[in-house]
């Protein structure tokens, strides 16, 4: 299934949020509620966006359900479907899922012209947040766990993400949901202690409940402390850093010269970086390590960092932070009014129901044509007359039927395009949304 299924927006001009549904008790909660305050708004337009991630053997009977629950609500709706590849480890699958996830929400909203969306965090959700990040190391930023809402930057504008169940616990949930009688599903995954998460909502939750019966609302509480904290180590921050920061890249030397008056001011400085370029907050090991590196790279030197699925890269003295290609390969359904060529829907749903969609890394011969007029030449080439870095040329790859269709940032497969009948675009989606 690769294919969204849109109920048609009215054509006046009004107001529009979206929620993010996935079918659980949480989202179906925030569903009801939303759609019952709309009931006295006439001026608000509801979407209702569900990702489908293909993970579980039951995920097309769920977008079924999301589906069915939208026409009940008469809703719009839309869907995304993720090609998750690659490495299949636990923590890594769950964070690529969960980063395409935000990803793919955030798309749905640019292409809607929606600014807010909601989601359907709760207190239970922060208290395992805050948790996950104290046994990580990742300081008062981490601990601080998810705030109530935040802008996130696109290129059609600004989307404001807003968690207003986050003062409620999971039994103020189920609560509601038997009074008002709604029906939801269960993510068997929800179950398996493999998972981080899980292990903690299932093990050291419950421990902690028995030792004090507010522990949930209290690590909730802590959030909210731990975020006063770090809005003052933040306006520390932007006050060290006017003459080391400048379009999102930091000067080298002047902060080596910060660290060795004051190490913790310049961590503080790194730490405020990453997040206002919506990166997770590095242990207290790595940030040591890269203080190892920095101080003992030559004049001119070039040093490269993996983290949160980005590239740090020192350059010409500059840190600044660079795409890897860590992301997903999205089928957007193309509009039946648009000129926009793709590829037949019918076609992609075929291959992936046979297993026949495959994500490969360049090996060097590939060659592909992205134009009508243009012969097929290699990806060196395209590169090259695109002028792109050397570092970013290891773009990701997309086949189908074991011919090479898409390479992100440079095209499409033109003999493989229809300019007519149902039709689908793949797309490589990154820059995770934290």
């Amino acid at each position: 299934m690769a294919s969204s299924r849109k109920s048609q927006p009215s054509p006046k001009s009004a107001n529009r949020i979206a929620v993010a549904l996935s079918g659980g008790l949480d989202s179906v909660v925030l569903l009801d509620t939303v759609c019952k305050a709309q009931a006295t708004n006439k001026q608000t337009q509801i979407y209702a966006f569900h990702i489908h991630h293909g993970l579980q053997k039951q995920a097309d009977d769920w977008l079924i359900f999301c589906e069915k629950l939208a026409k009940k609500y008469k809703i719009h709706f839309d869907f995304r479907l993720l090609h998750l590849t690659g490495s299949q480890e636990q923590g890594n699958t769950e964070a690529r899922a969960r980063a395409g996830r935000y990803e793919a929400l955030t798309d749905l909203c640019a292409e809607y012209g929606i600014q807010d969306l909601l989601l359907a965090h709760h207190q239970n959700d922060q208290a395992e947040t805050v948790l996950l990040q104290i046994l990580r190391g990742a300081g008062i930023a981490g601990a601080a766990g998810m705030p109530n809402s935040r802008e996130i930057d696109t290129k059609e504008g600004k989307i404001t993400l807003w968690r207003p169940l986050l003062d409620q616990s999971k039994k103020d949930l189920e609560t509601y949901a038997k009074e008002h009688k709604l029906k939801w599903i269960e993510d068997p995954s929800n179950q398996d202690s493999k998972y981080r998460r899980n292990a903690i909502r299932k093990t050291i939750i419950p421990a902690l409940e028995k030792i004090q019966p507010e522990a949930i609302a209290n690590l909730a509480r802590s959030a909210g402390l731990f975020g006063e904290a770090q809005t003052l180590l933040d306006r520390l921050a932007i006050q060290d850093a006017k003459t080391m920061i400048a379009n999102d890249r930091v000067g080298l030397k002047p902060l080596l010269e910060l660290a060795k008056k004051e190490l913790p001011a310049a961590n503080n400085v790194l730490r405020y970086w990453l997040k206002v370029n919506q990166l997770a907050m590095p242990s207290q090991e790595r940030l040591a390590s890269w203080w190892r590196d920095l101080n003992s790279v030559k004049a001119g030197g070039q040093l490269e960092w993996s983290h949160d699925e980005k590239c740090i890269r020192l350059w010409r003295g500059i840190l600044q932070i660079e795409e890897v290609n860590a992301g997903q390969w999205v089928f957007k359904t193309i509009p039946s009014s648009s000129k926009t060529p793709g590829l037949p829907r019918q076609w992609v749903k075929e291959a992936q129901q046979k297993g026949l969609i495959t994500e490969k890394n360049r090996s060097g011969s590939e060659k592909i044509q992205v134009k009508s007029n243009a012969p097929r030449k290699t990806l060196k080439n395209l590169f090259q007359e695109a002028d792109i870095p050397p570092w970013q040329r290891n773009a990701p790859l997309l086949y189908i039927n074991g011919e090479l269709i898409a390479v992100a940032g440079v095209g499409l497969s033109y003999p493989h395009l229809a300019h007519s009948g149902p039709r689908l675009r793949p797309e490589w989606l990154q820059n995770p949304v934290k």
